[in-house]
């Protein structure tokens, strides 16, 4: 099977002067390099497929949104359907957004108005005509049935060409790694597109209630305030890291457990504080109400021992080790929240950059290594979420963690974390 060169005239760009952006773009220019058909559509239905799409009818919730074509001289008739690999992907514009989708996908939706020809990559040296009516889409669609659709795993990727891979920049995109590898997305795509613009806008606005630039903005700024993840956290990882500090470094839990029963009640008494209209002092609370937060809190001090003693066995943290302060579980967020405001366009990449640098530097301060850093994000999402099942918001992340201290590609191993 050969698909041919374009016609004289129109041919790409020579493949010695261009560098692949990524794993992905490399496979399919060493597979067509090689006439080897099989291999490029294996290669491109382990890919996310992405298409332009009509945004004012996704911001408008429509269920008739269609895909946006193009014009290609080299196509009889002149339309094509344009799709594009992670790595090919036009920068993010306001008025320009792409969805994706597996590459079998484009074969079943056919329909006799889509333009003729499918083009993988316009014009570049790993591009592909792709006939799109059947039965000539048979030829291409049959290797994607059989691969696993792109997001089914955690991988760790990177762009060589468009994404930095040191610096500022790079070293606060790196702290958003735990979801974004996840995913199986380039960790340091900054002109982000994520999983397409009607899935990025919906898991904002589900998951965080964000819909506006607004409301975009004022959750990063909270992710970055580094006021504390949780109040009830960071109460109890600070006074272990006071108690530590005071007798030598380890710290029994028994006396962890004790020393914030009695903080509490101390404080309930009433406080004297300096506040900028003087000196007050705090009303007391009552005995039952105190009782309820000493319990609190000592429940809560179990927990994060049994969490760390997991972590140790399956190694997140050394042995005596612990975690110190669950911040990164913001800190790593607000990386990603930079990037979800740049695929959803809540803002721009110029924004997003200046908060993912102020993640990195804030995390650097916070945190001794990425190793650190790793297991209070592990913490923190477990603290919020697992409920101490030890499920997947726990497993996914020991994979993750797992593959960022091992992999020679990852950027915890090439960055230096201060």
């Amino acid at each position: 099977m050969s698909f041919g060169p374009p016609p004289a005239g129109f041919g790409p760009l020579a493949p010695s002067s261009w560098t692949p952006p990524s794993e992905v773009e490399q496979a399919l220019l060493d597979a067509k390099s090689r006439d080897d058909w099989p291999a490029y559509f294996d290669a491109l239905a382990q890919s996310r497929v992405y298409f332009e799409i009509q945004r004012d009818k996704v911001d408008a919730r429509s269920t008739d949104i269609r895909a946006l074509f193009e014009f290609d001289s080299r196509v009889a008739g002149g339309r094509i359907w344009a799709v594009y690999t992670e790595g090919m992907l036009p920068a993010p514009e306001p008025h320009r957004v792409f969805d994706w989708q597996p590459l079998s996908w484009f074969a079943k939706v056919w329909d006799p108005t889509d333009p003729p020809m499918i083009v993988v990559n316009p014009r570049t040296p790993c591009e592909a005509f792709l006939p799109s009516a059947p039965p000539h889409s048979h030829a291409w669609a049959q290797y994607t049935d059989r691969k696993k659709s792109p997001s089914d795993e955690a991988a760790l990727r990177a762009l060589r060409v468009g994404g930095p891979l040191h610096g500022p920049v790079a070293q606060g995109l790196a702290c958003g790694a735990h979801l974004i590898v996840l995913r199986g997305l380039p960790w340091n795509a900054l002109a982000y597109h994520g999983q397409g613009y009607p899935a990025e806008r919906e898991m904002l606005s589900t998951y965080w209630g964000i819909t506006s630039h607004q409301q975009w903005q004022v959750q990063q700024h909270a992710l970055l305030s580094t006021d504390g993840a949780n109040p009830v956290w960071e109460f109890a990882l600070g006074l272990r890291r006071v108690i530590a500090r005071d007798f030598g470094g380890y710290v029994e839990t028994a006396l962890w457990r004790d020393s914030a029963a009695r903080v509490l009640r101390q404080r309930a008494e009433g406080e004297i504080l300096l506040t900028p209209d003087g000196i007050t002092k705090t009303e007391p609370v009552p005995a039952a109400e105190t009782e309820a937060r000493v319990n609190g809190v000592q429940h809560l001090i179990g927990r994060i021992t049994r969490y760390e003693a997991r972590m140790r066995a399956d190694g997140i943290l050394d042995e005596g080790q612990y975690v110190s302060s669950a911040d990164a579980w913001d800190l790593g967020r607000a990386s990603c929240m930079a990037r979800w405001g740049v695929s959803t366009r809540y803002c721009a990449v110029p924004e997003a950059e200046a908060a993912v640098v102020e993640a990195g530097y804030r995390a650097a301060r916070c945190y001794e290594s990425w190793r650190e850093f790793s297991a209070a994000f592990i913490l923190g999402r477990c603290l919020q979420f697992d409920n101490e099942k030890f499920g997947s918001w726990y497993q996914d992340m020991v994979t993750v963690h797992r593959i960022l201290t091992s992999d020679p590609g990852s950027p915890w191993l090439n960055i230096p974390f201060r």
